[in-house]
């Protein structure tokens, strides 16, 4: 049996990936900022991908790493830290393009999935096109019965945290997945309103959709995610999946032999988080 390293372990994917590792005999390792949040039989160790110097303590003696990367600016530091110490990385990227030689990185995915390249590891990249887990910024929304949000006719193929846990999971303890980039996404492409009105019939509740205008919506979503070049290529997306529903690619069921749960099955998943 090996011996993993799991970053953001406490997280909606790096639980799973942990538990589902632990549940198969193998060691876990787990670096997280509270150590009282980690579950009985995962060893904990305080520390940051923020502090590159905690990240060496953990992965000594590793065999492999799950990295997740928290939106901190990046720092190659960390990735040299893995490849000190493991063989193999697996990366929860994001449905990015590969870059060219020299070309300029456009995301910090990008700029990571360069390094980690570059790096002399065995990787695997899990590119997660969105989490169906976001829809869960319209919980107090639902709770009211009517959920603005713009561009209800955008269909999105929105994966479940755990179909991602298991592809990360299945490519860091099977053969074949070195220098492999997996574009993971859910079994369907559904549109905003019909995944509001699929919550509403999970909770039991009646749950109106309401578009709200692009305007109103990007002056709404800077102020709460405080970045404006962000929101205007969310709703630039939208947009375009109204006309072109989003890709639905085939990797989970391909890589694990079954299919990738529905959104539906989603929401039965965390219909408290909606109650």
């Amino acid at each position: 049996m090996s011996i993993f390293l799991v970053t953001g372990a406490t997280g909606r994917v790096g639980r799973h990936v942990a538990a589902s590792l632990t549940e198969a005999g193998h060691t876990v390792r787990a670096l997280v900022r509270d150590t009282a949040a980690v579950p009985e039989g995962i060893e904990a160790v305080r520390g940051d991908l923020g502090s590159p110097e905690t990240l060496e303590r953990a992965a000594r003696g590793v065999d492999a790493v799950y990295l997740m990367w928290p939106g901190l600016p990046v720092d190659p530091r960390v990735v040299d830290a893995i490849a000190r110490h493991a063989r193999h990385v697996a990366y929860l990227s994001t449905d990015v393009p590969d870059l060219a030689e020299g070309e300029p990185a456009a995301s910090f995915h990008q700029e990571i999935e360069r390094l980690i390249r570059g790096s002399g590891l065995a990787w695997t990249f899990v590119r997660a096109i969105d989490f169906a887990a976001n829809t869960l910024a319209w919980a107090d929304q639902v709770r009211r019965g009517v959920v603005r949000w713009p561009y209800g006719d955008a269909a999105r193929s929105l994966i479940h945290e755990r179909d991602i846990a298991d592809v990360v999971v299945h490519a860091l303890t099977t053969p074949g997945h070195d220098a492999a980039a997996h574009v993971v996404t859910g079994p369907e492409s559904i549109t905003h309103r019909e995944q509001v009105r699929v919550i509403g019939e999970v909770v039991g509740r009646e749950v109106r959709w309401e578009d709200l205008p692009p305007d109103i919506a990007r002056e709404q979503l800077t102020a709460a995610w405080g970045d404006a070049a962000f929101v205007q290529s969310r709703l630039k997306a939208w947009e375009g999946f109204v006309d072109e529903p989003e890709r639905v690619t085939d990797t989970v069921e391909r890589l694990l032999g079954r299919p990738a749960r529905t959104f539906r099955q989603w929401a039965e998943d965390h219909a408290s988080d909606f109650r």
